[in-house]
Formats: C-alpha cells, structure tokens, sequence
C-alpha cells in the first residue's frame, strides 16, 4: 500500500497542495523556509498518533487545518481546528474503498504503521548503540532490555561476590595456624580437675599443719597455767585444794591432748602441681592452634561459597547472552551480512561506520523499507546531503522493492520532483498536479 494522492491545506507552512506522485521516489524540493518539511511532517500526523504531532501544526493566521491521504484501499483524513487559547484538537476518519469508516480508526493504523518515522540518512548518521537498538525490532522474542538489565544485575552482583571472596580468601591467608598443630582439640577439663583436687588437698593439709601446732602452743600454755596453780596452792594454803584439783583437771586435759597428738597420723607429702600447669599450659597452647586451623577452614568455605556463586553468575549470563545470540542468527535481518556487535552493528564483518557511504546508504535504506512491511513509504528529510549517486541508488531500491520513498531537497534535477513555494506546488508539475485532481 502505497500513498495514491496527498492533500494538504493550512498545516505548518502550507496553504494548500495536491501531490500526486509520479513514480516511487517522490522528490519534494524548494528553496528552505518554503513549507518541504511540512509535505513529510503532513504524511506523518496523518497517520501516526497525536502525541507525534507538532505544539503548532496549524498555519500561522489560520484556525483550521486538514490532511487527507489517498492510499488505495484507506482514505486517511486528519483535521486540526484551534482554540481560543491557541491550542488545538484534533480528529481523524479513515475510511474503506467503498466509503465504509472504521469505528476506531487509529487503531487500524497503528496495525498498517510500521516504522514511517523511520529515516535512512538519519540511521547512517547515529552512533552505534543507537543503530543497534533501531536494528533489534528485526529479531522477534527476544527481550533485550530485560536481559540486558538481568545481565547487568548478575554482574553487579558477581562483582560484590568476587570482591567478597578476594576479602575471605586473605582472611584466611592472614590467620596463621603454627606448625605441628594437632588435628584435635586436647581436653582441659580432666587437667583442671585434676589440679583443683590437688590445690584442696594441699589446702586441707596446710589446715591440719596449723591446728597440730596451734595444739603444741596450747600445751605449753597449758603446762604453765597449771605450774602457776601449783606455786599459788604453796602460797595459798587455804586455797590449796581447789587449787590442786584446778591443776589435775588441767593436767588430764593435756595428757588427753597428748594422747591424740601422739596418735595423729603423720602428714602426707606436698603435691607439686607444677607438672599439672605445664600440661594446662601446653594444652591451652595447642587448643589454640586448633581454633586457629579451624577459623581458617571456615573462612575458606565461605570462600569457596562466594566462588561458586560467583561461578553461577557468570553461567547465567553467558546462558542469556548465547540464548540471545541463537536468536538473533536465527532472526530474518532486512540485510544480507548485516550483524549484531557488542555496542554497534557490522556489515561484513566490520563496524558499519567503516563501511563506504554507498554501503551505508544502501544498508539504511534496506532497514527502512524492512520495517514498513504494508504501508510501502518511508521519508527521508536532508535528501540535499545526497549525491547524484546516492539519488540514483535511493531510486533503484525503491524501484526493486516497490517502496515510495518521500526525499526532501533543496533542488532536484528530475523532472518529476514537486517544487513547494510559499507553501503551495510551483511550476508546469503544480498545473499537471492540480489537473490530475
């Protein structure tokens, strides 16, 4: 579906055109300022939405607008009218061959639409991701932006991970376990008991020691209480007896208490606990160690974990990038050898910068024809940048693939071009074109 007939009345710099084109590259010359921008900016608010459209689509002076397309099967016609407050509305009817209209009529051409917007001089002159991203509407399925997101997640991701194992892993190189350091870890408790036990029995018999010779001084002190009795019976006759009794009773206590100090046992030996330290000490010591092997251990596990995720992300993103791959050497690009690179696209296995501008063009303009697969128009603004031989090569692919190729010009030397003066058709092809309506 091609575009049969253009009208065009009051928008931007137009008054009023009729252009029917004669072929399938339609040259749109004139001096600038003259309204050739208008013509291509008329056939996309014809058909596109009307958030494409301009802040100030109507003629200046002028408070309505219409653009009407003929294509054959479709009759579009888009009006604009504006408000009081110089803003617009505008409304749209798209109607069959036999007249019938469309109950919603942008609908039915977003599904017509491909990519009109799409401008060949325009993809030569981006930069490479751009030109990448206008080339992945070609491979059907496959969900760029999320596996670009989801790679660029898992990276993040595996970088902290790496950092985090590269930090275990000199963890665990800077714990220094000592050579020689048991597999096993010695048990203290016995030792300790064992040298408790020891320190209560030299305890209890440093007790017993001190009550034997506290027993000796209570002896004497004894003896002499009862020696001192005695000389005060001489001197006190009268009190003799009781005296006396006094010093027998304390002489059988003490002869009571030498019987059981005679018969006490004799004291154990001292037990040297030195022996008992060393061992706890050296226990301690190797204990340590032991910690130490298995502090390290741990540090390294944890290592080995954060490698092995490390290890997962890095599957998982070569997993989506090899799916991607597959999908886009499965996919039908518009061009023969034309590939994806990591950040830009290559045409025979070299950037598409490097390429020669006759490759460059015929590649754009390849694309642009590919994404408009029903509606056969694509526009290119800046068509004066183009050589008689990049003309010559606009028309031939036109020519081949059937496509009508709108081309904006300062001057053209074809006899077919469309000359726009003061927003109207100029000339012997204005006469031709208003006849033909």
């Amino acid at each position: 579906m091609k575009i049969i007939e253009l009208t065009a009345e009051n928008v931007k710099r137009l008054k009023a055109v009729a252009i029917r084109p004669d072929g399938n590259l339609v040259e749109i010359s004139g001096r600038n300022g003259q309204g050739k921008s208008s013509v291509l900016d008329a056939i996309w608010w014809a058909l596109a939405g009307s958030s494409h459209i301009q802040a100030v689509p109507i003629r200046k002076g002028e408070t309505e607008a219409r653009i009407r397309l003929d294509l054959g099967e479709l009759k579009v016609i888009r009006t604009f009218k504006k408000r009081e407050d110089e803003t617009f509305t505008t409304s749209i009817v798209v109607e069959s061959q036999e007249g019938a209209r469309f109950p919603s009529p942008q609908r039915m051409l977003d599904s017509l639409l491909g990519e009109l917007s799409f401008d060949p001089l325009a993809f030569s002159r981006m930069d490479g991701r751009q030109q990448l991203e206008a080339l992945k509407r070609f491979v059907p399925g496959v969900d760029f932006a999320a596996i670009e997101k989801a790679n660029k997640a898992d990276f993040d991701r595996r970088t902290d991970v790496n950092r985090q194992a590269k930090a275990l892993r000199a963890q665990a190189a800077g714990i220094g376990v000592p050579a020689g350091a048991p597999a096993e870890r010695i048990d203290e408790t016995a030792l300790v008991e064992e040298m408790e036990r020891a320190g209560e029995h030299n305890a209890d018999l440093e007790r017993r020691k001190a009550r034997l010779e506290q027993a000796g001084r209570d002896i004497a002190i004894i003896r002499t209480d009862a020696n001192r009795e005695r000389t005060l019976a001489q001197d006190l006759r009268e009190k003799a007896e009781a005296a006396e009794a006094r010093a027998k009773s304390q002489d059988e206590a003490a002869d009571d208490l030498q019987r059981k100090l005679d018969q006490a046992p004799a004291l154990p030996e001292v037990i040297d606990t030195s022996a008992v330290r060393r061992q706890i000490d050296e226990a301690r010591k190797k204990n340590r160690a032991v910690d130490l092997r298995e502090q390290r251990a741990a540090v390294e596990a944890r290592a080995r974990e954060a490698e092995e995720t490390s290890s997962g992300l890095t599957k998982a993103i070569e997993d989506r990038t090899a799916a991607k791959r597959e999908a886009i050497a499965k996919a039908a690009l518009p061009v023969s050898g034309i590939a994806f690179g990591e950040d830009e696209i290559l045409l025979n296995g070299v950037p598409f910068e490097q390429a020669s501008s006759a490759e460059q063009l015929r590649t754009s303009v390849a694309i642009a024809i590919a994404a408009n697969p029903k509606l056969r128009v694509i526009r290119v603004q800046d068509g004066s940048l183009l050589d008689d031989e990049a003309m010559a090569i606009l028309a031939e692919m036109a020519d081949a693939a059937d496509c009508q190729v709108w081309v904006e010009v300062v001057q053209s030397g074809r006899s077919t071009a469309v000359v726009i003066e003061d927003g109207q058709v100029r000339g012997a092809v204005a006469v031709s074109a208003q006849a033909a309506e």
